[in-house]
């Protein structure tokens, strides 16, 4: 069964003004700390009582911890800035609706994640094609092999991170131009 909704424009304002307290944690911790207490929130949360779209939401969080923790993908800071306010949210059990509230506490966790994941959609996805180019490289015969491998992978690295970079750059200028040209026709942006 496939069940929907909208969020209007009061309900994303109330993720907003989670998603900033989220970020006021993040701007006083330590990323290791955020990661512990995203990791313990895996760890001890009622994960697997939640509904089927919270946990497939959930489980998606261990890959994000997997993206920060990867030096191989060596993820820049502003792209992990986004990942960390996703995880400092997460890890929160006071966020909109507690955690420990049976069968919804995680739907709000899920809800956000969703939205978060969307915005980082394009990093993701860089970082899938960076993990499964070096799953795919071949074992190396020695150190010169090692090295060139290196350099291949830090150059896909390069690559991958300018085109996260240029389409999520992309996509916000295409968003503005859609809120502006909707504002000038006198049009509430959804």
């Amino acid at each position: 069964m496939r069940i929907t909704f909208e969020l209007e424009p009061a309900d994303i304002e109330r993720f907003h003004e989670a998603l900033a307290r989220a970020e006021a944690r993040v701007a006083c911790a330590e990323e290791c700390d955020i990661v512990a207490a995203a990791r313990h929130a895996l760890d001890t949360l009622p994960i697997a009582r939640a509904p089927g779209y919270v946990r497939r939401r959930l489980r998606e969080v261990q890959g994000l911890v997997d993206m920060l923790e990867d030096d191989g993908w060596a993820l820049p800071q502003v792209e992990r800035a986004e990942v960390l306010r996703l995880l400092a949210y997460f890890s929160d059990p006071e966020d909109l609706i507690p955690d420990e509230v049976a069968v919804i506490g995680l739907l709000d966790d899920a809800i956000m994640l969703e939205l978060l994941l969307r915005r980082i959609r394009h990093v993701v996805q860089a970082w899938d094609e960076f993990r499964f180019a070096r799953e795919a490289l071949p074992v190396a015969a020695g150190p010169d092999d090692r090295i060139v491998q290196a350099r291949e992978m830090a150059r896909l690295r390069d690559r991958l991170h300018a085109r996260m970079r240029r389409r999520t750059l992309r996509e916000a200028m295409a968003l503005a131009a859609a809120t502006a040209g909707a504002a000038s026709d006198g049009i509430a942006p959804e």
